[in-house]
C-alpha cells in the first residue's frame, strides 16, 4: 500500500497579540512573515533560521514569558514539527503554551492554538492518548470563543479528524472532515487552498476504505490538485501531497500506468522544494518504489528502496 501524505491546516501564528515597543514589533512581525514565507514556499531550514533570530529578539526585547515570545515559539516549534525533529519541537510547544495560559488565561483562542498544535506533535508520534484531549478542549475553546463557522473550528475538525483516520475509526472521522470542508467553503470560497487541504483529507478517507468509495476519492484529489496548483503553482510541495496521493489511489487500483507520472512529478517537486534527504522524499521514493515492484521491475525498485533507508536514517 503506498504511503498516503496528509495535509495539515494547523495554524501557525497566534493571533491578537500586541508589542509593548513598536519599533521591535515592526521587525519582529518582518522576521515572523519572512519565517511564514519561506515555509510556505518549502524553504524549511531558512524558515527556522529566520525564526531562531525572531525568538532571540523576542526574549530580548520583552522577557523570556511574554507573549510575543509564546508567537516565536509556538512558531520554531511548529517548524521542527514539520519536518519530523519531535524532540525540538516539544518543549518550545509546550513552553510557548504555559506562557498563553498564564498571560490570556486557559479559554482564550491563543490557548486553543498552541493545544492544537501540540496535540499535532503527539499524533505525528501516534501518542494519540496525548494528542486527543488537547485536540477536543482546542477545538471547544474555539467554537466558544469564535463560534461554530470560524475557520479555526475548521482547523480543530480537520486535525481531530485525522488522528481518528490514524486510528482506524473512519466513522468517527468522516462526519467531521465533512464539516470541516463545509466551513472552509463557506468561509473562503470553493477554490482556497484550505479546502484542497480539506477535500485532499476528506478523499483519504475514502481511499483507504476501498473499491467502493474510490470514485468519491479520485474526484476530491483531483479538485484538491487543481486548486492547489491555481493558488500556490505547480512546483510547491502541496501539489506534491495531492500527485502523489492520486497516484496512490491509482496504484490501490492497479491502474500503474496512470500513477507513474504522477509519482515521477511530485518526486521532482518534493525534491526541489524540501532536498532530496526530507522524509517526504523518502515516502515518495518508496511509493515509486512499491509501484515497480508490482510492475515487475525489481532492480530499479531496490536502488530506491536503498535511497529512501539511507533518508530514514537521518538523525533529525
Amino acid at each position: 500500500m503506498s504511503i498516503n501524505l496528509t495535509s495539515s491546516l494547523v495554524p501557525f501564528f497566534a493571533f491578537g497579540t500586541v508589542l509593548t515597543a513598536r519599533a521591535q514589533s515592526t521587525e519582529l512581525e518582518k522576521l515572523n512573515d519572512e519565517a511564514m514565507l519561506l515555509y510556505q514556499q518549502g524553504q524549511n531550514d531558512s524558515a527556522i533560521v529566520v525564526a531562531k533570530k525572531a525568538l532571540r529578539l523576542a526574549e530580548q526585547s520583552v522577557g523570556p514569558d511574554h507573549p510575543d515570545v509564546a508567537e516565536c515559539l509556538n512558531t520554531l516549534g511548529e517548524l521542527y514539527r514539520t519536518i519530523f525533529q519531535y524532540d525540538q519541537a516539544e518543549p518550545l510547544l509546550k513552553r510557548s503554551l504555559a506562557i498563553w495560559e498564564k498571560f490570556l488565561g486557559p479559554d482564550h483562542p491563543d490557548v486553543a492554538t498552541s493545544l492544537n498544535n501540540l496535540a499535532g506533535l503527539y499524533r505525528n508520534q501516534g501518542q494519540y492518548n496525548q494528542a486527543e484531549p488537547l485536540l477536543k478542549r482546542s477545538l471547544a475553546i474555539w467554537e466558544k470563543s469564535l463560534g461554530p463557522d470560524h475557520p479555526y473550528v475548521a482547523t480543530g475538525l480537520n486535525n481531530l479528524a485525522m488522528m481518528y483516520c490514524n486510528q482506524g475509526q473512519y466513522d468517527q472521522a468522516e462526519p467531521l472532515y465533512k464539516r470541516s470542508l463545509a466551513i472552509s467553503e463557506k468561509s473562503f470560497g470553493p477554490d482556497h487552498p484550505d479546502v484542497a487541504a480539506s477535500l485532499n483529507n476528506l478523499a483519504g478517507l475514502y481511499n483507504t476504505q476501498g473499491q467502493y468509495q474510490y470514485a468519491q476519492a479520485e474526484s476530491l484529489y483531483k479538485r484538491s490538485l487543481a486548486i492547489s496548483e491555481k493558488f500556490l503553482g505547480p512546483d510547491h510541495p502541496d501539489v506534491a501531497t495531492s500527485l502523489n496521493n492520486l497516484a496512490g489511489m491509482y496504484c490501490n487500483q492497479g491502474q500503474y500506468d496512470q500513477a507513474e507520472p504522477l509519482y515521477n512529478r511530485s518526486l521532482a517537486i518534493l525534491e526541489k522544494s524540501l532536498g532530496p534527504d526530507h522524509p517526504n522524499v523518502a515516502a515518495s521514493l518508496e511509493n515509486i518504489a512499491q509501484l515497480y515492484e508490482a510492475t515487475g521491475r525489481e532492480k530499479a525498485a531496490k536502488v530506491l528502496e536503498k535511497r529512501a533507508a539511507v533518508i530514514q536514517a537521518i538523525k533529525r
